[in-house]
């Protein structure tokens, strides 16, 4: 009968043992760094996120018919007389690229 006493108040603190053990385990911060830094210490505050350009594709638009526009202007000939018309049209495309650029703003 002493024996059956015994064991089952071992098994009583052993089993009493792993739960403060598992208690003050899961209590623990999980990674060290976050132990090192006092909670009563404010974080900064994260950057803010950058703004997203607004139309990307008229400006590209734009940097395209400027460089298509150079071309035409350095061509060695003017392609049955296209080269003008098409430089006009660039032109005005431009202009309505850019206003388009303002009104958007």
């Amino acid at each position: 009968m002493k024996i059956k006493i015994l064991s089952l108040s071992a098994l009583v603190i052993l089993a009493l043992a792993l739960c403060l053990s598992v208690n003050t385990t899961s209590a623990s911060p999980k990674s060290p760094a976050a132990a090192a830094v006092p909670a009563a210490v404010p974080q900064p505050a994260a950057a803010p996120a950058a703004v997203p350009e607004p139309h990307p594709e008229i400006r590209e638009a734009i940097a395209a018919l400027r460089n298509a526009k150079g071309h035409l202007e350095h061509a060695a000939h003017d392609f049955g007389g296209h080269r003008v018309e098409a430089i006009k049209a660039i032109d005005e495309s431009l202009r309505q690229l850019q206003d388009c650029s303002k009104f958007d703003k």
